[in-house]
């Protein structure tokens, strides 16, 4: 009887971490975390970290920029490039003609790229969470 009970509790230890790791979220976090002002309009800063329990070989994010009245300003595609699993990558993007204070609202458009070994296309959009530090709205 107590070999029984033994392999039982071993069946369900082995099993344990494998069940920790399917259940564990998984996201694309993105968050705004500064603007600044250039001689040459805004520079926008995001933190991107990936936890989609896989390598991006390249991410890209169309944005649609609104400014301080809500009228759209321009849509930009911001390529992120490769962001390892687990890894946060510090990305800054230069908006020529815009000044920082015209910034009312940073829209996500859609996710124009999503390519990694392993990910469905729409693995990015899907699992996408948003923040943003300064005092405007950004998300979908």
């Amino acid at each position: 009887m107590s070999r029984l009970l033994t392999a039982a509790v071993l069946i369900l230890l082995s099993g344990a971490p494998a069940f920790a790791q399917a259940t564990a979220p998984i996201s694309l976090d993105l968050e705004l975390n500064a603007l600044q002002p250039t001689e040459k309009g805004c520079r926008v800063t995001f933190l991107a970290t990936n936890k989609l329990g896989a390598p991006l070989d390249r991410a890209a994010i169309e944005t649609a920029l609104f400014d301080a009245d809500g009228a759209i300003d321009r849509i930009v595609n911001l390529d992120f490039k490769g962001l390892t699993q687990g890894k946060t990558k510090v990305l800054q993007f230069e908006l020529a003609d815009l000044p920082c204070d015209g910034i009312g609202r940073v829209l996500i458009n859609t996710v124009s790229a999503c390519e990694g070994t392993g990910l469905a296309p729409t693995a990015c959009l899907d699992n996408l969470k948003t923040t943003t530090r300064p005092s405007i709205t950004f998300g979908l």
